[in-house]
Order: structure tokens, then sequence, then C-alpha cells
């Protein structure tokens, strides 16, 4: 006990605004700005891209309810790894914290690493010129300057992280102003100076038309949502921060919808002035659509400055991935069941000095290994699992402890949950159809954890004797 005592402790120091920064710093990234063109692909459509975007929001609401019940009743480091703990099982917690630490985070740090890379490519041709091509066996693979450049970002932010919880509050909440006047930039310059395109609702030859199946219809909507929930994506994380949050049991609830609406809001206003200004095909061809819709009425200074702003924003994204990130593999280490370096605390700075070291170097690996629209559907398949999970989490919890002391409950619930549930279901075995091989490795990351999580607890239940 004394031991403990004497350990540093992470701190208390983000209230609302901050709170509410990590959600919207966490949630616009560099998805807003470019996955519309890959949904626009793969529907044909613009009204259905609406949809695909509409129908995300609402799927990731009712997840908001379950995280926010979550949130405020264990408001503790690890989010989700406490949850599933509680609500399924330490096996169940330990395979979220473990996809979390090799596969989540990482895979969100390089792939918010290579956005900011490919708006530079925007700004600077030559950061996307091509190093060295080649295969193994069908698989082809190129390696240009981005990747080792984006490894570098991921190391820089890692070590900004690595400097206090509060500095890095009042840094989020920097970035998330930037990123957010950029938005509305976008949308207000579009409005007033941007000329209305006539093709509003025109599809792509090839693509789906009025003749396509019910059943088509949806699997192309699902292949939208892929893209469409990494952009939605980092409503769920403030929860890892829960023991950094000033009055958790009312801040975590309040910062996590706030946002949530605040980030839908924006993503609808930015869509309907893409589609406004530029034209279906140019759209679904472009790799900087955001950036090519300013240049439209602002021309090619306007469009370098609002790309520079953008790639800010993703940088403000991936700074609060890994802060929210490294709190997993700090809690479960705490727990004992993972890499007992990972739970060092700086004893100055009281931040998760062991689990940012970890965080940051398997980050950097995979931002040499990728592009863009690689690691992104990785990320979705992994994360996916584990939100049906911690929805069930929270179902069973309610009927396993229903005197449990819950400052907020989730809105339309049992409704809301399950319908959570059904749509992630969906989308991960959507994404595993069209994605069989990525997401085959996804699954084995997650896999390859059981024995890892039998050992160490076998090894602190022989502490513990």
């Amino acid at each position: 006990m004394t031991e403990h005592a004497q350990r540093p402790q992470l701190v208390r120091g983000l209230g609302l605004l901050a709170a509410t920064a990590v959600v919207i710093g966490d949630t616009i990234g560099s998805g807003i700005f470019l996955v519309t063109s890959d949904m626009a692909r793969a529907v044909g459509t613009a009204s259905l891209v609406f949809v695909a975007w509409i129908l995300g929001g609402v799927i990731v609401l009712f997840g908001a309810f379950c995280y926010a019940e979550l949130g405020a009743t264990f408001p503790r480091a690890g989010g989700p790894y406490v949850y599933l703990n509680q609500g399924l099982g330490p096996l169940w917690g330990f395979l979220f914290g473990w996809m979390s630490s090799f596969l989540d985070r990482p895979v969100a740090m390089a792939t918010l690493a290579a956005g900011f890379l490919r708006f530079l490519s925007f700004l600077f041709p030559v950061v996307a010129t091509p190093l060295y091509s080649g295969h193994i066996a069908s698989f082809e693979f190129t390696l240009t300057l981005a990747q080792p450049l984006a490894a570098l970002v991921v190391l820089l932010v890692t070590a900004l992280n690595y400097l206090s919880v509060k500095f890095s509050g009042g840094v989020q909440i920097f970035l998330t102003s930037a990123k957010v006047g950029t938005i509305v930039l976008i949308v207000a310059g579009g409005f007033l100076f941007g000329s209305r395109h006539p093709s509003f609702v025109a599809h792509t030859e090839g693509s789906l038309g009025p003749h396509t199946s019910a059943l088509a219809t949806i699997g192309a909507v699902l292949s939208a949502l892929v893209p469409a929930m990494w952009a939605y994506n980092g409503f769920n994380d403030l929860g890892d921060l829960g023991e950094e949050i000033l009055e958790p049991q009312k801040n975590i609830p309040r910062s996590i919808i706030l946002g949530l609406f605040t980030i839908a809001g924006l993503y609808l206003l930015a869509n309907v002035v893409y589609f406004r200004i530029l034209p279906f095909e140019t759209i679904a061809s472009s790799r900087h659509i955001a950036s090519d819709v300013v240049q439209s009425f602002a021309g090619a200074g306007g469009a370098r400055v609002l790309t520079l702003a953008m790639a800010i924003s993703a940088l403000g994204a991936l700074h609060v991935v890994v802060l929210t990130g490294a709190r997993i593999p700090y809690a479960m280490a705490r727990d004992g069941v993972f890499f007992k370096f990972a739970a060092r605390v700086h004893p100055g700075l009281h931040t998760p000095s062991g689990a940012l070291i970890f965080l940051g170097f398997i980050g950097v690996l995979l931002a040499l290994t990728g592009t863009y629209e690689q690691l992104y559907s990785l990320f979705v398949f992994a994360a996916w699992i584990f939100f049906a999970l911690t929805a069930i989490a929270l179902i069973r919890l309610r009927v396993k402890q229903p005197d449990l002391v819950r400052a907020y409950r989730a809105w339309g619930y049992p409704f809301t949950p399950v319908i959570f549930v059904v749509a992630a279901v969906a989308l991960t075995v959507n994404l595993w159809l069209i994605r069989p091989v990525r997401s085959s490795i996804g699954l084995l990351v997650i896999l390859a954890g059981i024995p890892f999580y039998y050992f160490w607890r076998q090894k602190a239940v022989s502490a513990g004797e």
C-alpha cells in the first residue's frame, strides 16, 4: 500500500472545454478533408454519399450514448479496457487493450501521419515521389518520401505528449480551434464565393444506377461507411482519460455528446459545399477534395493556406490519439497484464512515459509500411469489433448490476445500444468481405493476445501468492 501511494500518479487537469476539445480534436483529423472521394467511388451518387454520412452520424451518436454512460460510471484510465473488464470479463478487456496497443492506436497514429503528409504533398509534390517499388508474392508496394516523414511526425508528436497532461490539453484546445475554424472557412467561402455546379446528383458511369438491386445498394453504402467511420472515429476515446478529467461524471457525457453534435454538423455542411461546387466525377477522382474545392473559389494561394490548416488538423488529431491511447497500455500494465515498463509514470511530468514510448515505437513502424487508404481500412475493422462488444457490455451491466450508480444513462436504452451493435457487426462483416486479407490480419493480431493474457494473468496470480 505504501509503495503504491508513493508511485507517481496521473493527475486531473482537463476541464469541460479541454475534454470537449479532445473529442472534437480526436475526431476531426484528415478524414473530412479526404474521404468523401473514396465514398463517392463506393456508392456512385451524391445522394448516397449523404446517406452514408447521415447514417454514420446516427450510428456513432447511438454509440456515444453508450460510451457516455460507461465513461461516467467508470472514470478510470483505459476507458473501454475497464468497461469490458466490468461488463464481459477480464479476457475481453485485455483483448481490447491488446488490440488498441498493437493495432488500433498505432494504426490511427500512422494513418493520421500519412494524412498529414498527403496534405503536404499538395503543397510540396516532391513528398509523394516514389523511392522504391517492389512486390512480395502478389502484393505490390511503393515506398515514397512520405512514409519516412510520417514516421518522423509520429515520433515528434509522441515526444510532445511526454511533457504534461495540462500542456497537452492546452495544445489540444489550440489545435481544435484551428481545425474547426478551417472547416468553417471552407463552408463559408464555398457558400459566399463558390459557383454552384448543376450536377448535384449525377452518378459516374459504371457505378450504381437506377436499376441497381437493393442488396447491391446496401453493400455499397456499407462500403462507404468504412471511410465515414474513420472520419467519425474519436467520439469513443475520451474515457481513456477518465482519471485526468475534472468532475468526470458530468464532464465525460457532456463533452462526448456536445462534441459529436458539433462534428456531425460541420461534416454535413462541408459535404454540401463539396457537391455544390465540384462535379461528381471530379470529387470521385480527387486526392485532395477539400483543397480542390477551396482552389475553385480562392485560387491556388487560398488553397495552399487552407491545405496547411488541414494538415494542422490532422496533426491535432494525431496528438490526441497519442494522448488518449497511451492510457490503455498504462492501465493494463498497472493491472499486471501487459509489459511492466508501460506502467511507468514520469515522476515530474506525471505522464505515462513507458506507454508513450511503446505506442510511439509501434506507430513509427506502421507509418513506414502503408498508405492512407490501406491503413484506415485495417483500423476500422479492428475498432468496430470492440465497439459492438462495448455496447454489449453496457447491456450486460444493466442486467447484472441494475443498482450500480450511474451518473448518466444512455438515451433510448435498450434500442440505441442494440442498433449500435447491429450496425457495428454489419460494418465489420462487410469489411471482411471486401478486404478479407487485411481484415484477417487484424483478427489474427487480436487473437494473438490470448496466450499473452493467460501468461500475464498466471504471473500476476503467482506474484500475489
